[in-house]
């Protein structure tokens, strides 16, 4: 089963179980002693940054899929390292990225350490609301393929496992298949281990799924997940040549497509995957085109919660709008009471690629 570190970093002893947290998940990507290094100085620069600017917040650590899948390296793993406060926020973020800005009379060079030394480094601020920070450490994060047009579709997501467990019931992943690409989130029965362990052969099970489309992709699921408790799950696949978006699922697990500025929901049907699938299920097909962000997101997340406005940004790295759906769906008074991921598809405009 993948393993999630969550940080909660209230105090400077808690920097360190950050760093180590990272190296551990280097360990887990197989990254070389010099990503490792990067890993862990990351880990720490943004922890610290949590302490000195926002009171606290958490380091949120996992090993996922890089942003773009390159054909040839689909199974490429990188190190992800996001953290979420609800402090006062930023409020000039190039000028917080240079080196020597500081509000605090320290040397300055944290946020623009960590900018170097990832291979994807954003960062999301408003002022009253809080920061979220999101870097990624592994070559395969960097590379992009020219002339490629799956290139344009970008994945991103975050899990946080309830209660801070070692292990989190929900799993996001995405596979591809020639010009097709697929985002699943899935969300084990209850959480704990046996939750995430019927979420781990969802992602398994996907691998050998990707050139299916959604609706026949989950009869393939539910003979996989068969013998484990079983699945909320949603499929969303982009048809790059086509211009075109199929969804399909089964279970509680939400959806949403943000098209021309305007949110709509995506309907999944009643069922667990592995336990008792629908005797039919259809997808649902939709329009894809540049300006498209798409939201997946398990039922740890408040059941009326809706997307913010800015939250519908292609532009913006799609795991950093997963971050920011966390960290304004909850807060320190308000946590959430499940295992939470949310999973983002988002088209990258022209001037990203």
């Amino acid at each position: 089963m993948p393993r999630v570190w969550e940080v909660p970093v209230h105090d400077s002893t808690r920097v360190r179980d950050a760093r180590v947290a990272a190296e551990h998940a280097a360990a887990r990507a197989g990254l070389d002693e010099q990503c490792t290094a990067s890993a862990a100085l990351v880990a720490t620069e943004l922890a610290t940054n949590l302490l000195k600017h926002a009171g606290g917040g958490r380091v949120l650590i996992d090993v996922v899929s890089p942003p773009v899948l390159t054909a040839g390296r689909e199974d490429a793993r990188v190190v992800q390292i996001a953290t979420v406060d609800h402090g006062p926020g930023i409020a000039d973020v190039p000028a917080a990225l240079s080196d020597g800005f500081t509000t605090t009379g320290s040397l300055g060079a944290g946020l623009g350490t960590c900018a170097r030394l990832a291979d994807d480094f954003d960062l999301h601020s408003v002022p009253g609301r809080g920061t979220v920070a999101l870097a990624r450490v592994g070559g395969a994060a960097r590379f992009r393929a020219s002339g490629d047009p799956v290139a344009a579709v970008r994945a991103g997501g975050v899990n946080v496992p309830y209660g801070g467990g070692d292990y989190s019931g929900d799993a996001w992943a995405w596979v591809r298949a020639g010009d097709r690409v697929t985002l699943m989130l899935a969300d084990g029965l209850g959480h704990g281990p046996e939750a995430a362990r019927a979420s781990s052969a969802a992602v398994e099970a996907l691998r050998g799924a990707a050139r299916l489309v959604p609706s026949e992709a989950l009869k393939h699921l539910d003979a996989a997940l068969s013998g484990t408790r079983g699945a909320a799950v949603a499929l969303a696949q982009v048809d790059v040549r086509a211009g075109l978006l199929r969804f399909a699922g089964i279970g509680n697990v939400g959806a949403r497509l943000c098209a021309e500025g305007t949110w709509r929901p995506l309907v999944s049907q009643p069922g667990i995957v592995g336990t008792h699938r629908p005797t039919t299920v259809r997808d649902e097909e939709r329009e894809w085109g540049e300006d498209r962000v798409l939201i997946l997101h398990s039922d740890g997340l408040p059941s009326r919660w809706t997307p913010s406005p800015d939250s519908c940004a292609p532009s913006v790295d799609p795991a950093v709008t997963a971050a920011v759906t966390v960290r304004d769906a909850s807060s320190p008074a308000r946590p959430v009471r499940d295992d939470t991921a949310v999973a983002v598809l988002s088209s990258t405009p022209p001037d990203r690629r």
